[in-house]
C-alpha cells in the first residue's frame, strides 16, 4: 500500500507555438518537468507532511513515476485571462483525510480564482466531517463557520494566472501538487 508522506505544491507558466510544447515549458517553469506525472483524485492524505518546493525537488529523479493533483489551463487568444489553482483544506484531527480542489476559469483574476478553489476544498472536507454551512454564503463567511467548527484547521490555495500571448501563442498555466513517499 501506497500512502504519501509528503508534500509540496509548485505552479508554472509556458509559452509555445505548440500547445503540447506550451504545457512542457510550464511543467519546466514549476520544476516538475522530469516526471511521469500521474494524476490522482482530491485526497490530501492523513499525516502528509507539507515541504517546500525546493526540498521536494530534490526527492524526485528524472524519469520517476510522481503521483500528483493538477489544475492546467491554456488558451492562444491574445490576451485572454487564464488561471489554474489548487484549493487546500486540512482536517484538525491529523488522522483524518482532507481535500485538494482543481479549479481551472477563464477570464478569473488570482485572488478570485485561489478563494474559489480554497472554498471547493473546504467545502467537500467539511461535508465528509459533518460541519453545517450555507452553501449560500459566501466564502468569507463559510470560511469562518469552519475554521469556528474546530474540525478544519487550515485552508489555502496555489493559484497561478496568466494572460494570453499577445501574438496567439499557446499560454498554459499550471498548478501542482507532488505527492512523494
Amino acid at each position: 500500500m501506497y500512502v504519501p508522506t509528503k508534500i509540496f505544491f509548485t505552479k508554472g507558466v509556458g509559452r509555445h507555438k505548440d500547445y503540447l510544447s506550451s504545457f512542457e515549458a510550464a511543467l519546466r517553469n514549476a520544476g516538475i518537468e522530469k516526471c511521469n506525472l500521474v494524476t490522482v483524485s482530491s485526497i490530501y492524505p492523513p499525516g502528509c507532511k507539507r515541504i517546500v518546493k525546493q526540498d521536494g525537488l530534490r526527492e524526485i529523479s528524472a524519469g520517476q513515476i510522481t503521483f500528483a493533483v493538477m489544475a492546467r489551463n491554456a488558451t492562444n487568444e491574445p490576451n485572454r485571462l487564464i488561471a489554474s489553482s489548487i484549493g487546500v483544506a486540512i482536517p484538525a484531527d491529523g488522522h483524518q483525510y482532507g481535500y485538494l480542489s482543481e479549479y481551472h476559469p477563464f477570464g478569473v483574476k488570482e485572488k478570485i480564482a485561489g478563494d474559489y478553489a480554497e472554498d471547493l476544498a473546504a467545502q467537500m472536507l467539511a461535508t465528509t466531517l459533518g460541519v453545517e454551512f450555507d452553501t449560500e454564503a459566501d466564502w468569507n463567511e463559510r470560511e469562518q463557520v469552519f475554521k469556528m467548527s474546530g474540525k478544519i484547521v487550515k485552508t489555502f490555495n496555489v493559484t497561478q494566472t496568466a494572460e494570453g500571448d499577445k501574438k496567439g501563442l499557446w499560454t498554459t498555466v499550471l498548478t501542482a501538487a507532488i505527492l512523494l513517499p
